[in-house]
This record gives structure tokens, C-alpha cells and sequence, in this order.
């Protein structure tokens, strides 16, 4: 039987340390230039900042204040800026729901609609457009409402905003005719005329407004001479006369009335 021995195989280990080598070797350095001399000899590859140096790092690791101000700035606008965009988005959407419920016949609610989007718009001249036009379809569920007199306030409103906008000027003009303020509503149609003179159905309105007013226009003579005579009568009747005795003729030529006094 042949028996196999292993090989035990132990791991080196290092040399200990010279005690006095080391001993000598930190001395040695310990005895060398010392670390300010190292800084003033280039030879020793050792270099440091001079005081100059120094000062500049440090005056540029300083923020600036006036830069710091500017940024402040710009970010307050930025902001500013988009508190204003989401406003006017979010005006539109309103205009648009009152838009749908104005075809769908809901006037009342399309009204509330109107005057969310006049409350929510920024003040910034981009939302000029948008009032005129929220205060403009106002006025046409007004009209749809029979409120007249609402409906000229609010096209008015909107008139002011946009002088050109043709549908305000209309809608108010179709307003005054229905409460008999015809010349108001020839001039309403008159000023479509001036922007679009091309405009036919401002033609007819006038056309046919025309008679209108001056049927009015008599009527209120006539009722101002009978509460001229009424007064007169009161007066004269103290001296025995009466209105009667005085006739007003008309001029056909020039409109005007000449009085004589008949016994």
C-alpha cells in the first residue's frame, strides 16, 4: 500500500520593519523644509494661492445681488404671466358652455355663463376680444328674453369694447325698434353702414324704420301742443281767450309752424 502525503503549503509572510529604518526615515522627513518654505520654493513642487488669488475665488463664490434680484424678477412674471393665460383658457371654456346652452335654448343659464367668463378674464388687452363678444351674446339672450332695455346696456357694453362690431350694433338697434326708439335704431344701422356699406339688411331696417319715426316724430308734436294749449288755456282763460283763438300752420316745405291770432 503506497501512502500519499500532501504537501502542507503555508503562506509567506512579509519581513517585519526595520524599527530603526523607519525610525530614521520619519526623522528624515520630519527634519525636512517645512510646508511655508515648501510654498515659496518651486523647486519642491508644492505651489499655493498668493493672498491676490485668494481674495478673487472669494469674491466670485459671492453671489450677486443684483442678479439675484433679476432672477426673482423674472420667475414673479413668469408666473404672473401664466396665472393670467390659465385665466383667459379658462374664461373661453365658460364662453363656450354659455355658447352651447344658448343653442340649446337655456338663456338664463347661458347669461350665467357669460358672466363667469367677464369675471374670470384677466385684465390684459388679449381679453378685450373675449369681453366684447361675452358681453355681446348677452345682450342677444336678452333679446331672446324680451329684456330690452338689458339688451341694449349689454351690446352697448360691448360696443364700447369693439366700436366695429357689426352683431352688437345690430342686436341693439333690433333693441331700440322693439321699444319704438326708432331713430336710435336708424342710427344704430347707419354706423353698420359706415363699416360695412355693403350691409342689406341695415338698408331695409332703415328703409322701413324711416315712416316709423317720422310717425313718432308727429306724434310727439301733437302731444306737446296739446299740453302747450292745456297750459295756454289756463292762463288765458283769466282774460277771457283760449288757445283757440291762435292757429298754428304748418310750413310743408320746411316742417316749421307759423301762429296768427283768429278772434
Amino acid at each position: 500500500m503506497v501512502r500519499i502525503e500532501m504537501e502542507e503549503h503555508q503562506d509567506e509572510v512579509p519581513n517585519p520593519p526595520n524599527p530603526s529604518a523607519s525610525a530614521k526615515t520619519t526623522t528624515d522627513s520630519s527634519s525636512g523644509p517645512s510646508t511655508s518654505n515648501a510654498s515659496k520654493n518651486p523647486s519642491d513642487g508644492y505651489e499655493t494661492a498668493s493672498d491676490g488669488e485668494l481674495g478673487d475665488s472669494a469674491d466670485e463664490c459671492q453671489e450677486n445681488p443684483d442678479q439675484h434680484s433679476e432672477q426673482e424678477e423674472r420667475i414673479a412674471t413668469i408666473s404672473e404671466d401664466e396665472i393670467k393665460e390659465k385665466a383667459l383658457a379658462e374664461a373661453n371654456n365658460a364662453k363656450l358652455a354659455g355658447n352651447k346652452l344658448f343653442g340649446e335654448g337655456k338663456y338664463e343659464e347661458a347669461i350665467s355663463e357669460y358672466d363667469r367668463a367677464l369675471n374670470i378674464a384677466p385684465d390684459v388687452p388679449v381679453a378685450v376680444e373675449l369681453q366684447s363678444i361675452c358681453n355681446a351674446n348677452r345682450g342677444a339672450c336678452f333679446l331672446k328674453l324680451e329684456k330690452y332695455d338689458d339688451t341694449i346696456k349689454a351690446c352697448s357694453k360691448a360696443i364700447e369694447l369693439n366700436p366695429a362690431y357689426v352683431k352688437a350694433l345690430s342686436r341693439r338697434g333690433e333693441a331700440h325698434e322693439k321699444l319704438e326708439h326708432f331713430e336710435e335704431a336708424i342710427n344704430d344701422m347707419k354706423k353698420i353702414l359706415e363699416l360695412d356699406s355693403s350691409n342689406d339688411q341695415a338698408k331695409k331696417t332703415i328703409r322701413r324704420l324711416e315712416p316709423l319715426a317720422e310717425q313718432k316724430r308727429e306724434k310727439m308734436k301733437e302731444e306737446m301742443i296739446g299740453k302747450l294749449k292745456d297750459m295756454g288755456n289756463s292762463l288765458l282763460g283769466r282774460f277771457g281767450m283760449s288757445v283757440d283763438n291762435f292757429k298754428a300752420v304748418k310750413d310743408p316745405n320746411t316742417g316749421s309752424y307759423s301762429i296768427s291770432f283768429q278772434r
